[in-house]
């Protein structure tokens, strides 16, 4: 199976198609071969985004009729339609006010504890610790003699559990990032 149909994905700025709710969430499941009840797919994957209660009576109405948290959350539902293996997210919320933050955080949590893996590119540590089992810090900046930053390669510099590389991180390097003195 191609990896594109294993691997559902979040972007930064949520991205709705020109569509109705409904067809937002059962266009993945329908081109990739989806035989069960639409309709109840449909649910399934709005209540596992956490948007079902909030768009159960206008599922017609368009998708960028939607708030910008919602959008993101509609985009969440589009990415679980095809039953993915994975769930890639990149920032999903920093372009969402803190209450739809905390919906879609909530619903990264349930979707971890149902057993979905997600793999989430934040810069928020607080929400890494928050959402997050694991943890690795990519860096790619180096710092030369004078202590001025410059970019490098991406290289792993620390993994490891999320709140404790966040409370406390083993390399300098990591502590100097969370701590805000560079990146």
């Amino acid at each position: 199976m191609e990896v594109r149909r294993r691997v559902g994905m979040v972007f930064q700025k949520p991205n709705p198609f020109p569509k109705s709710i409904y067809e937002n969430v059962a266009w993945g499941a329908r081109i990739n071969g989806f035989k069960g009840n639409m309709d109840e797919h449909v649910e399934s994957c709005l209540r596992k985004a956490a948007l079902w209660e909030e768009v159960k009576d206008r599922l017609k109405e368009n998708g960028l009729s939607l708030s910008g948290g919602q959008q993101q959350r509609l985009c969440i539902a589009r990415a679980l339609a095809p039953a993915p293996d994975v769930l890639l997210m990149d920032e999903p919320c920093s372009a969402l006010d803190p209450m739809a933050t905390g919906l879609v955080e909530n619903s990264m949590r349930e979707l971890r504890e149902s057993g979905q893996t997600i793999i989430v590119v934040t810069h928020n540590k607080e929400q890494a610790a928050r959402v997050g089992d694991y943890m690795v810090f990519v860096n790619n900046f180096g710092k030369d003699e004078e202590g001025k930053t410059y970019p490098t390669l991406p290289r792993i510099v620390e993994y490891g559990l999320a709140k404790e590389m966040v409370l406390r991180p083993k390399m300098r390097e990591t502590e100097d990032f969370l701590e805000g003195r560079f990146g």
